[in-house]
This record gives C-alpha cells, structure tokens and sequence, in this order.
C-alpha cells in the first residue's frame, strides 16, 4: 500500500481550467499504473481516468477531450489537466496506483483525503 497527496482543487468558473496534482514518493509513478476518481455530491465515487506506467491513457466519456495526464520527469507526479469545466465535474478527486488490465483499473494503495473541485459562477 501506499500514500498519495491530491491537491489543486479549488472553485471555479465554467468553462475555466484546473491542474491536479497527485504528489507520490520516488518513481512510483514510473513503477505503477494510476487512475483518478471522483465523487460529487450525492453520488458514488466514480472512475475517471487512467494512465499506464508506459503512457496509455483512458477517460470516461464525460470527460474525454476535456481532461489530459502528465507526469513530471522523476515519476514521483502526475497531473491531471482539466479543461472546459462543466457544473457537473464538480466533485471531490482522489488519485491511487494501481494496475491496469486490459481496459479496466485496479486501485492499489490507501485513499488520500482527495482535493476538492468546486465548478460554479
């Protein structure tokens, strides 16, 4: 199991753009899959994008051609850029390792405390 820190949430207009960070230790980035969670207010913590330790990526469609990884050099961040907010992605975001198979992730970890995005006039 391991720790991850989200942050970079924050309130929002629609239409605006938020960067995520989810902050790990060494290269676990670069040793271990990742995915991004949300749950917004009411409703179910909710896959939303994943990334493989080679690149790959997935979102949902919801978010697709909104939302983009990157990580940093070292492996030890990834990012989620999210762009054209919408009301409806407001939720809170957790990041976790875990393990890609086929098209569906595993989560591997503990949860962090997750950041919250708020998407409103």
């Amino acid at each position: 199991q391991v720790q991850l820190v989200e942050s970079g949430g924050d309130l929002v207009q629609p239409g605006g753009s938020l960067r995520l960070s989810c902050a790990g230790s060494g290269s676990i980035f670069s040793q271990n899959d990742m995915g991004w969670y949300r749950q917004a207010p009411g409703k179910e913590r909710e896959l939303v994008a994943f990334i493989t330790t080679g690149g790959r990526s997935t979102f949902v469609d919801s978010v697709k051609g909104r939302f983009t990884f990157s990580r940093d050099n070292a492996g030890s961040t990834v990012y989620l850029h999210m762009n054209s907010l919408k009301p409806d992605d407001t939720a809170v975001y957790y990041c976790n390792v875990g393990v890609v198979v086929g098209n569906t992730y595993r989560p591997l970890g503990l949860w962090g405390q997750g950041t919250l995005v708020t998407v409103s006039s």
